[in-house]
């Protein structure tokens, strides 16, 4: 969104848009509780921990702000895969470049002893483990998810060597129910489930969002609970709807957004969902 749209606003950057800085995202007592356990438990101890949620549900922003959380401890080794789809060649490649690793693509052994020295050398020294963390993770194959599970032991899996946090909808769970993925889903330690946030969350979350952004007037308190029930417990359509008001106040030369801009933007006509935002939400969940 061009930032000299915003100005007659009051705000710094975008409260709706796409790529929000950390800071404007809010981080609630069970991701804090979450967080905590990611770096005095599993980073500790290795293994594996699972961020569960539909879609909108706030997974990719909770892994998000777990990076900014880690990255502030100075030991932390970590690494995001990018490409969660990859088969095991191009998983092997990634992780290589992930962590330092010269993984040659026709010897795999080589690649995977390299990769366990690497994380054991890190372990010694800084006596916490590497951890890997993966959005999307119902993408990934169970070939993949496999040799994940022995790549992070050693010793006849007595020692664990990396830790993992894997973020999923509901597919990921079935994933996990294939015969071959039992022993990996019994290795998962820490489960955060996102579930559908009730209205005083979305209110409490939009507030964040508009004050952070520099406005806290921004949105009328009458308009904040309209939003947050029309969202159906859904944070990425809370914003989407927040980001199409804002729009339209841009168009329209509005300061506020209010209810009146909102009866404008939707019609009331065709039931209690806003007309022109739940088609939309559907599409983003696909």
């Amino acid at each position: 969104m061009n930032k000299k749209l915003l100005v007659p606003f009051g705000l710094k950057y975008n409260p709706f848009g796409l790529n929000l800085p950390t800071d404007g995202l809010l981080v609630t007592p069970r991701l804090q509780n979450f967080f905590w356990r990611v770096s005095n438990a599993l980073l500790r101890e290795g293994g594996f921990a699972m961020i569960l949620g539909e879609s909108g549900s706030g997974k990719s922003k909770a892994l998000q702000l777990l990076v900014e959380y880690l990255g502030n401890q100075e030991e932390v080794v970590f690494g995001v895969l990018s490409r969660p789809q990859s088969r095991l060649g191009d998983f092997y490649r990634e992780l290589g470049e992930l962590f330092g690793v010269d993984i040659r693509p026709h010897n795999r052994w080589g690649g995977f002893k390299m990769l366990r020295q690497t994380w054991q050398e890190h372990l010694d020294t800084r006596c916490i483990r590497p951890i890997l963390l993966i959005d999307e993770a119902q993408e990934m194959s169970p070939d993949v998810l496999s040799e994940l599970r022995v790549l992070a032991s050693t010793r006849l899996d007595a020692k664990v060597i990396l830790s993992v946090v894997l973020a999923g909808d509901a597919r990921f769970l079935d994933l996990l129910r294939l015969p071959v993925l039992v022993p990996l889903a019994g290795r998962i330690r820490f489960r955060l489930t996102l579930e559908p946030s009730n209205r005083d969350e979305l209110r409490d979350y939009l507030i964040h969002l508009i004050t952070q952004a520099g406005n806290a007037q921004l949105v009328t308190p009458e308009l904040i609970v309209t939003l947050a029930d029309h969202a159906h417990g859904n944070l990425r359509v809370l914003v989407n709807m927040g980001n199409e008001l804002l729009t339209e106040a841009m168009h329209k030369g509005v300061a506020v957004l209010d209810e009146k801009l909102f009866l404008q933007l939707y019609d009331p006509t065709r039931g209690s969902r806003p007309a022109q935002t739940q088609k939309p939400a559907r599409n983003a969940a696909r």
